[in-house]
C-alpha cells in the first residue's frame, strides 16, 4: 500500500483552485484549475486556462446560434448557405421559442434541394434565471445539414439569376 506523506498532501493542497466560467447561451461550463507550481504572475494562469480545449469547441466554426427576435429568418437562411459554401456542412442550434425558426429554416434550405439532414439532437439545458435564482430548463435542437451534391449547380443558377436581374434593371 502506498502512502503520500502528509506534507505532501498539505502542500498540494495549499496551492490555489481557480473556477473558471466559460459562458455560452446554451449554459456554462465550470472547469476547476489547481495551480501545482506557483504561478509568477496572474498571466501565466491566463494563458493556461486560454490553452485548455474545452471538447466541442473547435469545430463549431460552422455552428448558427438562431433568435427569433435578433434577425429575420431570411439572414439566417443565407448565412447557413454561406456556411455550407465554406465548410460542406452547417450546425443550426437553437433555445426555446426559437426551435420553429431552426426547424423552418431547415425546411426552406431541404425544399430548394441545397440541404440534407446528417443529424437532429434534442436537449433539455439548464439556464440560470437571474429572477428567481434558481436555473429553469429550455428546450434545445441542434440540426446538422450537409450540401446536397447539386448544391454548387443551384447556387450557380441563383447568382446568375441575380446577375440577370441586376442587369435588367440597370437599362
Amino acid at each position: 500500500v502506498y502512502s503520500t506523506p502528509s506534507s505532501l498532501r498539505l502542500s498540494f493542497f495549499s496551492f490555489p483552485t481557480y473556477t473558471i466560467l466559460r459562458s455560452h447561451w446554451t449554459g456554462a461550463v465550470r472547469v476547476r484549475v489547481r495551480v501545482l507550481a506557483h504561478p509568477s504572475s496572474m498571466e501565466e494562469i491566463t494563458d493556461g486556462v486560454n490553452a485548455i480545449n474545452l471538447a466541442g469547441e473547435s469545430h463549431k466554426k460552422n455552428r448558427i446560434q438562431v433568435s427569433n427576435t435578433k434577425k429575420p429568418l431570411f439572414f439566417y437562411v443565407n448565412l447557413a448557405k454561406r456556411y455550407m459554401q465554406q465548410h460542406n456542412e452547417v450546425e443550426l442550434s437553437a433555445l426555446g421559442m426559437a426551435i420553429a425558426t431552426v426547424v423552418t429554416i431547415a425546411e426552406i434550405l431541404k425544399n430548394n434541394g441545397l440541404a440534407v439532414e446528417k443529424k437532429i439532437m434534442t436537449s433539455t439545458v439548464d439556464i440560470k434565471d437571474d429572477s428567481r435564482g434558481r436555473p429553469i430548463q429550455k428546450a434545445k435542437i441542434e440540426i446538422l445539414l450537409g450540401k446536397t451534391e447539386n448544391f454548387d449547380e443551384l447556387m450557380a443558377a441563383a447568382a446568375e439569376e441575380r446577375d440577370a436581374v441586376d442587369v435588367e434593371e440597370q437599362s
